[in-house]
């Protein structure tokens, strides 16, 4: 089972601006208009059955209208929600796990695939050792300030680089594999 990310982030590193705010994405709600470009999100969402996100990325896509990860498993890592603090439509649709990430990607197996999203949950599990795939699209932006992809890690990552692909609208998207020792 394969821990898998896919993310958007401007050019100096953000995936949300200070207050969670995505209005700069293209294709989110309130965004600009997306390219007409297949940028591979549909085929990589073909790869998994469950996301997991992080309590701050849960509180900016929780309204999206259609909910986008119908048919899925989706579980908000959190030591401060419960399952009672879920909004009405989304009972039964997603599930609250307290962590650690450990026990999380533990109680996840036999899934197909996991979807890692958020910045706080990605970095969690980078430093668990647990991802298995990075994509990372840079739009052509810069923001600033905001909420880092990357943040502090008690050490290095190394990342073996497996392809970068350049688009006609200017977003670069790179794949990367961690880099296990032994």
């Amino acid at each position: 089972m394969p821990f898998l990310v896919y993310i958007a982030a401007s050019v100096d590193g953000f995936i949300a601006r200070p207050d969670g705010s995505l209005d700069w994405l293209p294709g989110t709600p309130g965004g600009p208009s997306m390219p007409p470009e297949n940028h591979g999100y549909d085929a990589f969402m073909a790869r998994v059955d469950t996301v997991v996100m992080g309590r701050g990325t849960f509180d900016t896509v929780r309204d999206f209208v259609p909910w986008p990860y119908a048919g899925r498993r989706v579980v908000v890592l959190s030591r401060t929600r419960t399952a009672a603090d879920l909004p009405a439509p989304l009972t039964g649709e997603v599930e609250v796990h307290p962590g650690p990430v450990q026990t999380l990607a533990r109680d996840l197996q036999g899934a197909r695939g996991v979807y890692v999203d958020g910045g706080v949950t990605i970095q969690a599990f980078l430093r668990a050792g647990v991802i298995d795939e990075l994509i990372v699209t840079r739009i052509p932006v810069l923001l600033g300030q905001g909420r880092p992809l990357f943040g502090a890690l008690d050490a290095d990552v190394p990342l073996q680089h497996v392809q970068t692909h350049v688009f006609p609208s200017g977003f670069v998207q790179s794949t990367y594999r961690p880099v296990r020792p032994g």
